[in-house]
Formats: C-alpha cells, sequence, structure tokens
C-alpha cells in the first residue's frame, strides 16, 4: 500500500510537514478552513480538501471533519503538526480505530502524560523533580484557594490540557485568586475544550529549558539536547536557542538523563518534549511533557543535523530510529525568532491583513520557515505567528551576529510585525550576555517604553 498522509494543520508548520513528505516520496492532503482557501499549503499539497468554517472549531479542531477527509482521500496516516488536535487523545483514538497510523504517540500515552496533572505524578513517582502544587487536577476555586494558602504565593493555576502559552495565570494573593480561576478555566475550555486546572508553586526568574526526545517502537530513546526557551511574551515563547547559555555540561547530562528516563517509563513513542524550569541555583523541575513536535524544532535541527519531522514519518510507520544517543553531537549554536503580525508595542495586539510585498533574509546559516507571500491574506482567526527565522553559527555571538542581519533584511510591508522588535532585543547587553529568565520581556517593554517617552 502507498503511504499518504494527511495533514491536520495549517500554515508554516503544514509547509514543513509537506516537503518532509516530499523528500521522502509520500503523498500529501491538506486540509483547510474556508478562510485558508489561499494558503501554500494549500497550494503545496498533492490534494487538499475544504473541512470548514473559518473557526477552528468549525475546521481544524472538528474531529469528525478532519478524520472524514483522511478517509475519503484514502490517507493511512495523520500528522498532526503542533496545536489543534496534536495532542487530543480522543481524536488519537478514533485515528486508532479506523486503522490510521497516528504520527505521534497513542492515544493513552497523551491521556497519561499529555494531561499535565498526570505528568506531574508520573515525574514524581519516577523520581524526576517537580514544583510543589497540586496532586491532580483543582476540582473548584474553593478548593485551589486551600491548596495554594498551603503551598504560598505566588502560584501559578495552568490548563490541564494547555499549550502555546494559554490557559495560564500567575496569581500573587487571595484577592486575585478566585477572579483568576475562573477566568483561567473560561480560557482553558474555549482554547483547548477542557476547563480544567492544576496549581503550581510559580518559580521567580526560571530559564524556561526544554529538552527533545525521540523514541521508536524498538524501545530506543534518546535526548536531542536542550532549547532555552525563557524569552516570552505572556507566557508564549518568542525567541529560542540551543544550546543554553546557562546549562554546563554536568547539568546538561542530568536534565537529558531525567527526560529519557520519564519517556521510557511511560514507552514513549515518536517526537516529544520534556519541559523543566532551572532556578537561579541550578535546581531543575519537570513541569511538563508535550507530545508532539514543537514549533522550535528546527533549532534542534541545526545544531544535531538530524531531520526531526522525517524522522517523526519514519518512525510513525514502524522504522527504527536512524541513529542512537553517541552519534549526536552539539554543533554550533542556533537562535530562532518568532516573526508574528503583531503590534509588539501596543501589548502585542495581533494585526491580520494584507501582505502588500516582501523581502526574505538569506545567506549561509539562515533558515525561514513560512506560508506567506505577497498578496496573502493573513486572516483573524488563528496564531499570529508568520515565520519563523532561525540562524546556524559557530558561536552564540555570531548566531546573534547573524540574526540582526537577517531581522534587517526581512521585510514585511502592508502589516506591522514584531520584526524591529526582535531586532532590538538582539543589540541588548543582557541578551548578548545570556542573563535574561522569562520575565526578560517584561522588563525589556517598560525600558523601551520609557526610552520611547523621553
Amino acid at each position: 500500500m502507498k503511504n499518504k498522509i494527511l495533514i491536520a494543520n495549517r500554515g508554516e508548520i503544514a509547509v514543513r510537514v509537506i516537503r518532509a513528505c516530499k523528500e521522502l516520496g509520500i503523498e500529501t492532503v491538506a486540509v483547510y478552513s474556508e478562510a485558508d482557501e489561499t494558503s501554500l499549503h494549500v497550494k503545496l499539497a498533492d490534494e487538499a480538501i475544504c473541512i470548514g468554517g473559518a473557526r477552528s472549531k468549525e475546521s481544524y479542531l472538528n474531529m469528525n471533519s478532519v478524520l472524514s477527509a483522511a478517509i475519503s482521500t484514502g490517507c493511512n496516516a495523520i500528522h498532526p503538526g503542533y496545536g489543534f488536535l496534536s495532542e487530543n487523545a480522543q481524536f488519537v483514538e478514533m485515528v486508532e480505530r479506523c486503522n490510521i497510523t497516528f504520527i505521534g504517540p497513542s492515544s493513552k500515552t497523551i491521556a497519561a502524560i499529555g494531561d499535565k496533572a498526570s505528568a506531574r505524578a508520573i515525574a514524581k513517582a519516577n523520581g524526576v523533580p517537580i514544583v510543589e502544587g497540586s496532586d491532580g487536577i483543582v476540582e473548584n476555586a474553593q478548593e485551589g484557594l486551600k491548596i495554594a494558602k498551603k503551598i504560598g504565593y505566588p502560584v501559578m493555576m495552568k490548563a490541564s490540557s494547555g499549550g502555546g502559552g494559554r490557559g495560564i495565570s500567575i496569581v500573587r494573593s487571595d484577592e486575585e485568586f478566585l477572579n483568576a480561576f475562573e477566568r483561567t478555566s473560561l480560557e482553558a475550555e474555549t482554547s483547548f475544550g477542557d476547563k480544567s486546572l492544576y496549581i503550581e508553586k510559580f518559580i521567580e526568574s526560571p530559564r524556561h529549558i526544554e529538552i527533545q526526545i525521540m523514541a521508536d517502537h524498538k524501545g530506543n530513546v534518546v535526548h536531542l539536547f536542550e532549547r532555552d526557551c525563557s524569552m516570552q511574551r505572556r507566557n508564549q515563547k518568542m525567541i529560542e536557542e540551543t544550546p543554553s547559555p546557562i546549562l554546563n555540561e554536568l547539568l546538561r547530562r542530568k536534565i537529558g538523563a531525567a527526560a529519557v528516563k520519564l519517556a521510557k517509563a511511560i514507552n514513549y513513542v515518536n517526537a516529544g518534549t520534556m519541559e523543566f524550569l532551572v532556578d537561579p541555583k541550578g535546581n531543575f523541575y519537570f513541569i511538563e511533557m508535550n507530545t508532539r513536535i514543537q514549533v522550535e524544532h528546527p533549532i534542534t535541527e541545526m545544531i544535531t543535523g538530524v531531520d526531526l519531522v522525517k524522522e517523526q514519518i519514519k518512525v510513525g510507520y514502524g522504522k527504527e530510529l536512524s541513529f542512537k544517543q553517541h552519534n549526536l553531537k552539539i554543533n554550533g549554536h542556533a537562535i530562532e525568532c518568532r516573526i508574528n503580525a503583531e503590534h509588539a508595542m501596543k501589548g502585542f495586539i495581533p494585526t491580520p491583513g494584507k501582505i502588500t510585498n516582501i523581502l526574505f533574509p538569506g545567506g549561509m546559516g539562515v533558515r525561514l520557515d513560512t506560508h506567506i507571500y505577497p498578496g496573502y491574506e493573513i486572516p483573524p482567526f488563528y496564531d499570529s505567528m508568520i515565520a519563523k527565522l532561525i540562524v546556524h553559527a559557530p558561536t552564540r555571538l555570531e548566531a546573534i551576529k547573524k540574526m540582526r542581519v537577517a531581522l534587517e533584511q526581512f521585510v514585511v510591508d502592508g502589516i506591522h510585525t514584531n520584526i524591529e522588535y526582535q531586532y532590538l532585543i538582539m543589540h541588548n547587553p543582557d541578551f548578548i550576555k545570556g542573563q535574561y529568565d522569562t520575565g526578560f520581556i517584561a522588563r525589556f517593554n517598560t525600558l523601551v517604553e520609557a526610552e520611547n517617552r523621553e
């Protein structure tokens, strides 16, 4: 039977998967909403099928429509990309029942580790350090308030089925708690169809470090080193780099070993990411696992030479990993800037609209993953990210300088973007020194606003 994959996603990740499939000689089917008829992934796929209205719940989150599209076009596999249904255990179970390969872990694995509260319990049982918090899902606001008082403020409430920075609130007092709980629960239900929340202690000034893992059906599990994702705005990552400026070789080995141990404990298969917080003293704590490919996977590809998406597809079809842990080495330094259609100095509000002209950067060690083109109309219904600009160089400082040039030469006319904002960050002394944490963007905004007033 000839392999044929339906890509249950949109935008740059759909384009990324299509390209990997073409290199492997696999046919692709794109799904799209009514708002995405002119999107690049629709043009690049071998086939394309409309699955519903503009809003995500009418199309990309419509499980029956996505599955029907796969069946009607004769696909034997589905690649979920990231977001949407990529970590939805119910959808994966439906795919499995239809004897279609889901390019990712099983529905049982996603239910166990994809649920943030359950993941914490599994990590704790396997001796992987976790942040103090609730033992599981918090049933109601009053129960949550008791837990918050017990562990002490500040606390973070998080969507159990969450991701992408949504469904998260930081609370610093009893007075804030009840309103924040109701608001966060509503956001979680709107974004993920699940209002469940759990609570954990909020660590001040942490670094957000994640470990990329890959595993096959034969029990082979490896990690592909870390990514530092501490540069965030509103709990959403903006700039990622690898290797992390704060990890020494000993800490790198320890956190990598913890990620592999946890993956083996749950018999994990395919690509996944273990996310940790590292405090100023070098202590690390597991916070969650993302059971899918990550937005920032290209920087790992740049330093390892491994095509993670192609490896995902091969593993999905039952093949063993093409490499072992000892084959992997860190080669140079890579940085990714997420380019968003947004007004960075006006609260990062999205700025959808028509792109009138584009000039893409290039050169040695410069990569651009995107789905935009001149004349493309950015719809207002989805995430504001329109491109990922990735650079690779022998050293961190060289990578920063390369990113400055690439940002300088990246022109998108017709809409506001955060390109200039990213360019400013690349010149910030603290960023250049690698001295930043998850609160950097908030402080940086205050500094830039003060300079503008002057």
